[in-house]
Order: C-alpha cells, then sequence, then structure tokens
C-alpha cells in the first residue's frame, strides 16, 4: 500500500521543521541551559537565566566565540537583576489569564507592546494577546517561546515583528544570521500553532541612509527574502518600508518618534493601514 500523499504546503512546512530540528540540535550543542524549556523555571534554571546575557552567549563556556549563533538559540533577555524575567513572568500569567482562543498574538519588542490604545482603536473587532518586551531580540523571544510565554493559547492569527534589536550586533553575528533569527522565530511559531495564519513583519526602516543600523535593517530584510518564509503554510511576509520612507529613503518623520525607531499613533495607524487586509485574509481562509 502506498503511503497517503501529503499536500505540498504541508511537505515544505515537515522540511523546514525537520531542518529547525537539526539546527536546534546543533544550536543545544553550544548551549548550557539546564532547563531548555517548560514553565515554571526550576531554581537551576532561574539562577542561570539571572546572570547577564553575554555570560549566557552559545560556546561561551567553552571559550568559543560564535556570534553567528546568537540570533537562533534561545536565550533569556537581561535587564540587570531580575527585571527581564519579571517582564516575562507578568507576561505569563497575562497569557495564563487568556487560555484558549484568540484571535490575534501578537509578538515582539517595544514596537509590539507599544502598539497598546492604538490596537484598540485600529483593531476594535479583534481581541489581541500582545506578549511584546522592550530591547527583545530574536533569541529572547524563542527562549519565552519555549519558556510559558504562549502556553494555553489558541490563536487564530499571529503577527511577529522581531529583529530590530538584533541590529546592534550585526557586527559580529553578520546579516544573515539575523535574518535566520527571524526566520526561526516564524518557524517556531508555525510549528507551535500550525492552524494559525501568520504575518511576519519585516523590520521597519530607522534613523537614516547611510547610517549603519538602518542600512543593516534594508540588508537584513533582503536576506530574509532569501528565505522565503512565504512557502510555509498560512505564513505572509509583510514589508512596510515604503510606508515609513520617503522617496529618497529617508524616513516619514511623521510616522516616527524622536528616537527614529519607535511609531507615533500615526505611525501605528500606517501600519495597520496595511496589516489589516492581510489579517482579514488569514482569518477568512477556509480551513483555518
Amino acid at each position: 500500500m502506498k503511503p497517503p500523499r501529503r499536500s505540498l504546503p504541508w511537505l515544505v512546512l515537515g522540511l523546514a521543521l525537520a531542518a529547525s530540528a537539526v539546527r536546534g540540535a546543533d544550536d543545544a550543542a553550544v548551549s548550557d541551559e539546564p532547563q531548555p524549556s517548560g514553565w515554571p523555571l526550576t531554581a537551576a534554571e532561574r539562577a542561570y537565566v539571572l546572570e547577564p546575557e553575554y555570560e549566557r552567549r552559545p560556546g561561551r563556556s567553552a571559550g568559543k566565540h560564535l556570534p553567528h549563533l546568537w540570533p537562533r538559540v534561545p536565550s533569556a533577555g537581561f535587564w540587570g537583576g531580575s527585571a527581564w524575567l519579571e517582564a516575562h513572568e507578568a507576561l505569563v500569567a497575562t497569557v495564563e489569564a487568556k487560555r484558549g482562543p484568540v484571535d490575534v498574538l501578537l509578538v515582539g519588542d517595544s514596537i509590539t507592546i507599544q502598539w497598546g490604545d492604538s490596537w484598540r482603536r485600529n483593531f476594535p473587532d479583534l481581541e489581541a494577546v500582545n506578549i511584546g518586551i522592550g530591547g527583545d531580540k530574536t533569541q529572547n523571544v524563542l527562549w519565552r517561546l519555549d519558556h510559558g510565554g504562549v502556553d494555553g493559547l489558541e490563536p487564530r492569527a499571529i503577527v511577529l515583528m522581531i529583529g530590530n534589536n538584533n541590529m546592534f550586533f550585526t557586527p559580529e553575528t553578520g546579516i544573515e544570521a539575523a535574518a535566520e533569527g527571524i526566520a526561526t522565530c516564524a518557524r517556531r511559531l508555525r510549528e507551535r500553532f500550525p492552524a494559525a495564519g501568520l504575518v511576519v513583519v519585516k523590520i521597519l526602516p530607522a534613523h537614516a541612509p547611510g547610517d549603519r543600523f538602518h542600512d543593516d535593517i534594508r540588508r537584513t530584510n533582503a536576506a530574509l527574502d532569501d528565505l522565503r518564509l512565504e512557502r510555509l503554510p498560512r505564513v505572509r511576509v509583510l514589508d512596510l518600508t515604503a510606508d515609513f520612507t520617503n522617496a529618497d529613503g529617508t524616513i516619514r518623520k511623521a510616522l516616527f518618534a524622536p528616537d527614529a525607531i519607535h511609531l507615533t499613533p500615526a505611525g501605528y495607524a500606517a501600519y495597520a493601514a496595511r496589516l489589516r487586509p492581510v489579517l482579514t485574509a488569514l482569518l477568512d481562509e477556509p480551513g483555518r
């Protein structure tokens, strides 16, 4: 008897997840994480993640410098003391209170957590659980996904925007590693929530052309294209660069806070205008 034929989208997902598992095995070989997944944390894991993040980077304990692995090896964030872990614990409590179906799960850094009232104004019909944490990099999101950050949720759709803070480290990690970190977050979410639609929003432009941070965002977004995340089932990649920049490549100042990274209410309105039709299409797809 012939084995059942699998549809191409799910075959693509299977291959991508298998590749991710291989990478995960390689990554585990350079990590000293006492508790790679699960919640609540063991005493050993809590003590481990309260060490500065630099001390926990892949290969650190073995005296190896492996910056190309930083963006895709799960790592708890660190603000000094227990502040970052407390922020994660607060979000875990929020998620536990919202167990079950929810319209949208928002995943990312400060740009995500600052949706705030702008989400309610622009999407009054969609209930969202927001697990953004300021300063987070791809590796921090990966750690949170593995340690209680989304347990029990049943999102119909997910919006992922991450990678801005990885730009501080691209001189060491390289551009391709930063893009792979974003892709790893997308794959992990796809694995955790195979029935949900997933919108991967490229890193928003920041600062000005010629600034390394600005140019590395552009290059990372281009490298993300090469990873072809749209081949995964129910994944859409949203590029907002043209909406947030002028013809000469400079940012549209009315959409940005004075730091030229975070958004004004007008910026979130512009983001929402592009996001809504993508979310609507995913939520309306048959078989969701």
